[in-house]
């Protein structure tokens, strides 16, 4: 695949979208911070986790790459040398696009589950929405939806506050296609 797309192999079929929109890879940057520092690096938090940037996750013939993942160091005591892993996350963030929304909500949720993650994520940087999802009887439950500028304790990660502020990109004008680099 060319740099620019980002590929992914979900039930047999072979998907290529393109790169994050620039609201979208703000969302997911700031939230890989935002949690990574209290539970990645125990900054300000309890520690205990693994964030990852883009994990490429391959179950059976699915490869799957969301935009966050985050396993307990229980379950993944050390990150392995490896570009990609078979373990499912215990939890999954999908930064939702136009181009890949209904991929994120259909045949993805549906491998995740069918994997066990516990939680996913669905987080909308244009409608500035976060869905907490958690798998239960391998069922998803919707557990909580948040939007604005609100702050909020969101499970797994509900000991430390979120402010959803930080998330969403400020709003700017479009560049013109004419004034973009080439």
């Amino acid at each position: 695949m060319p740099d620019h797309m980002v590929a992914e192999i979900l039930d047999g079929e072979l998907f290529a979208t393109p790169r994050p929109a620039l609201p979208h890879s703000h969302a997911a940057s700031v939230l890989g911070v935002e949690i990574g520092g209290p539970f990645g690096q125990g900054r300000g938090g309890p520690g205990g986790w693994w964030i990852l940037d883009e994990p490429e996750l391959h179950f059976r013939d699915d490869v799957v790459v969301p935009d966050l993942g985050g396993w307990r160091r229980e379950r993944l005591p050390a990150i392995p040398n490896a570009a990609f892993t078979a373990l499912a996350p215990d939890w999954v963030c999908e930064v939702l696009s136009p181009s890949t929304e209904q991929m994120d909500r259909q045949r993805k949720l549906k491998i995740y589950a069918r994997e066990g993650v516990s939680w996913v994520w669905l987080v909308n940087p244009i409608s500035r929405t976060l869905e907490i999802l958690r798998l239960e009887a391998g069922r998803w439950v919707l557990i909580d939806a948040h939007g604005g500028e609100e702050e909020i304790h969101a499970e797994p990660f509900d000991a430390v506050a979120l402010e959803l502020s930080r998330i969403w990109p400020t709003s700017a004008p479009a560049i013109p296609e004419s004034d973009r680099g080439q």
